[in-house]
């Protein structure tokens, strides 16, 4: 098969294109550590802090499925430069707000230009890359720069935050953001689909207040159970999703194309990575607070022990686009998600191993789970882009993007509610804690760690060590529950993408003459 390689300015392109979101993944990390500078200069509400922490994810998942079409039908280079502006205006502004409520308004804007980034990245590198070898490379290296980010974004935030204001660390943005304005146009080509219909609004609304409804709910859900505020924002984001559905069933030119389901290799791939999805955040928000409720690190010393299994991520990424040369995705795919079960049930044996053993049980169980984890994310993702027409590429990456936040978010209210559920359950808070100290107590590790500091020396002992027992053992069951969702998605995997050939071997390119990027 003849099929156009892609040449020295496509991967120049590529370079360009890991900017916006490396800044993403840079974007989400500092601002965790701007909080304690931010709340001391502009003093906001334990409300307000709060938005200031989600509605950037809110809106961003909110609106990928939207930005996603509006980029098919716009062009996608154009979106992507209007998002960039936006971001760098919202940047500038998140970096100057003088009130909790402006800086709220900016990381909205920030969200909504946040969606704008990512779709139009994936469905770029799907027209720059059309052959499947170089594809599967130039989404493996999109999503190392997106685990980079991750990587220097504390390191880079701590030194602005040592040396400046807080508002610095939301000025990255604004270079970043030029230098893709300048060098967007140069590099990258520009692609629309023939598309002749109106964009249905209604549908956009749709989409939009469904999405926002379902992931407000499941956060909700997971910081404090099943409530009524919880269950009736999920509900009404479910049932407004499946309104959305039935639309794009009638409408002429639907926002979603309910045809990609009806490729196995789409809809297998886009299963599976939200089944893969669904483990991460909940495991790492668990391992996090091990680390440093558990075993007393400091939060550097934590951060510094979250370095190995990140530098696994990277590792995966690399490999998958040689092991999908040899071997088939579905196989690669699934050897690795089981590799991955075995590394998240080191895990359950936490529980009988001593603060000595824990830490190293823990660093290693990540180690393996996101090592054997990363093959799928690029392999899958890779899937989904080139299982879709070029001219709904912007939908499909839309598609993946969102089905990997809604695993998240997903992953968090489940697994954050198995481990409440085992901590309430497994403690026994020690005779002598007052009845409204050991009612904070049940509720959470933090709050017993709170409690235990206002008592006795002998009570305070009592109640660390059952707390933190406590805590380990719902962090123990949570691992094994893990475990079962990444072998049913290994089994997914292996029953959607059995008959997907590996991807074919790169070959130099034969002397021809040059040829511009589309």
């Amino acid at each position: 098969m003849n099929m156009k390689r892609a040449g020295k300015r496509e991967w120049i392109g590529l370079a360009v294109l890991i900017l916006p979101t490396l800044l993403l993944s840079i974007d989400v990390s500092v601002l965790h550590l701007a909080v304690p500078a931010l709340s001391a200069g502009l003093r906001p509400t334990g409300a307000q802090l709060l938005w200031i922490n989600d509605i950037y994810g809110f809106l961003i998942a909110g609106f990928l499925i939207t930005m996603g079409t509006v980029g098919d039908r716009i062009g996608r280079r154009r979106l992507l430069l209007i998002g960039a502006a936006a971001f760098a205006v919202a940047s500038a502004l998140a970096a100057f707000a003088p009130s909790a409520e402006v800086l709220i308004a900016a990381r909205a804007l920030l969200g909504v230009a946040g969606a704008t980034l990512m779709p139009s990245t994936l469905s770029l590198i799907r027209n720059m890359f059309h052959d499947p070898a170089q594809r599967t490379t130039a989404i493996s290296v999109w999503m190392v720069g997106f685990t980079g980010g991750m990587v220097i974004g504390p390191l880079v935030g701590g030194v602005l935050l040592e040396h400046f204001w807080w508002g610095s660390v939301f000025l990255l943005g604004v270079p970043v953001m030029v230098l893709l304005l300048v060098a967007g146009p140069l590099l990258l080509p520009e692609y629309r689909a023939p598309v002749t219909e109106r964009l249905d609004l209604v549908s956009v609304g749709l989409s939009i207040v469904a999405a926002l409804a379902v992931i407000y709910g499941l956060k909700e859900l997971a910081a404090g159970g099943p409530g009524v505020a919880a269950l009736s924002a999920l509900l009404s984001g479910l049932l407004l999703a499946l309104l959305f559905v039935r639309r794009q069933r009638t409408v002429p030119g639907p926002l979603l194309d309910l045809r990609l389901f009806a490729e196995r290799r789409f809809s297998g791939s886009l299963g599976t990575l939200m089944l893969v999805i669904l483990t991460g955040p909940g495991i790492g928000l668990l391992a996090a607070q091990y680390m440093q409720l558990v075993l007393g690190l400091s939060p550097l010393e934590a951060g510094l022990w979250s370095l190995p299994p990140t530098l696994a991520v990277i590792a995966g990424f690399v490999f998958a686009p040689m092991l999908a040369r040899r071997f088939q995705p579905g196989r690669v795919a699934a050897t690795g998600l089981v590799l991955s079960a075995a590394g998240i049930l080191l895990l359950t044996a936490l529980s009988a191993a001593g603060p000595g053993a824990g830490l190293g049980l823990l660093v290693a169980g990540q180690f393996v789970f996101f090592l054997g984890a990363a093959p799928m994310l690029v392999l899958g993702t890779d899937l989904v882009i080139g299982s879709a027409p070029p001219e709904r590429s912007g939908s499909a990456a839309a598609l993946s993007e969102t089905a990997q936040e809604f695993g998240g978010a997903v992953g968090l209210a489940v697994f954050g509610s198995i481990a409440a559920a085992v901590y309430r359950s497994v403690l026994a808070v020690p005779e002598g804690v007052p009845a409204q100290a050991a009612e904070v107590a049940r509720d959470t590790l933090g709050g017993a760690v709170a409690v235990a500091s206002s008592q006795p020396a002998e009570a305070a002992d009592a109640l660390l060590a059952a707390a933190r027992a406590a805590f380990t053992d719902g962090l123990a069951i949570t691992a094994a529950v893990s475990a079962v969702v990444l072998l049913a998605a290994a089994a997914l995997a292996v029953a959607t993408l059995r008959h997907v050939p590996p991807s074919p071997s790169e070959e130099p390119p034969v002397r021809e003459p040059a040829h511009a990027a589309e």
